[in-house]
């Protein structure tokens, strides 16, 4: 089947998109608020842009459920920090949670029972449970009628220790379980794991990367 896609409503171009280009990974992005309140957000419209310099990108509706700019549009915006966590399976629930729609003054990060760290390098603290963690400034924006795209420069990784071999800066698989947003309200697992290359020997022996 063939599906024009002028002929369709925004609605249903997004959920076709969003059911068909999966499964997407997905940014736990916390921001500060002007009465610095800590806000956090989960964005499935969000990847890896490049490394140098080491980019990111958050796709953010311009509004909320009461038409009102999103909190994490609106604090980017107004001091171009935020930090972007990976969620994994062990905050799957906590991270849906902060999608709930909180008035500006109530913290996700309590609400949903997160803790707090400091970061480095912006103001915004991160989420002491997430596995991974960029500390992130605005590096570009675009916008359009419907969203606002954040290019997010990389200043600061954190990651749970022993996660990564920084000899080798290589990420030790077996013990990374990130969730991935797949069609409507359903997320996927990352545990089904597989080679492509039979001569890919490295992959399947080396012990950093044993599944």
């Amino acid at each position: 089947m063939s599906i024009d896609f002028a002929q369709l409503t925004a609605y249903q171009r997004y959920k076709l998109m969003a059911s068909l280009i999966v499964p997407r990974p997905i940014a736990l992005v916390t921001t500060l608020g002007p009465t610095g309140v800590l806000n956090a957000a989960p964005f499935s419209m969000f990847n890896m842009v490049g490394e140098d310099p080491p980019l990111v990108m958050v796709s953010v509706n311009r509004h909320n459920a009461h038409g009102l700019l999103k909190d994490t549009a609106a604090n980017i915006l107004a001091n171009g920090e935020f930090v972007v966590h990976l969620p994994d399976e062990a905050i799957a629930e906590q991270m849906h949670a902060c999608a709930e729609s909180f008035p500006p003054e109530v913290s996700e990060v309590s609400e949903v029972g997160f803790t707090t760290a400091p970061s480095e390098s912006v103001a915004v603290p991160r989420i002491a449970e997430a596995p991974v963690a960029f500390e992130c400034v605005l590096h570009e924006q675009l916008a359009n009628d419907s969203r606002y795209v954040f290019f997010g420069r990389v200043k600061v990784l954190h990651a749970r220790e022993g996660l990564i071999d920084t000899e080798r800066w290589r990420v030790r698989l077996q013990d990374y379980f990130p969730v991935a947003r797949f069609g409507a309200s359903f997320y996927v697992r990352t545990r089904d794991r597989f080679s492509i290359s039979a001569n890919d020997v490295e992959a399947r022996t080396t012990p950093i990367d044993e599944i």
